[in-house]
């Protein structure tokens, strides 16, 4: 198992962060998401790819890119 960090842009209340850990969720492979509205981040378990998730938070109509640690 893994764990994914994402940036999560356009999310701006709680119906926002909603719904974006529940597209995540979704995800097959992802055992777990958290979502940070204050931070604009999301942190997912499991073995889904980088770019499925990406495109569960893009369906949703927000924005999402993988943190990269600096």
């Amino acid at each position: 198992m893994t764990q994914t960090e994402l940036i999560i842009t356009g999310m701006t209340c709680g119906h926002c962060q909603t719904s974006v850990t529940h597209a995540l969720r979704a995800v097959p492979g992802v055992t777990d998401a958290h979502v940070n509205l204050s931070a604009g981040t999301a942190t997912i378990h499991g073995t889904a790819q980088p770019d499925a998730l990406i495109a569960a938070v893009l369906d949703e109509g927000y924005g999402a890119q993988v943190a990269h640690p600096k």
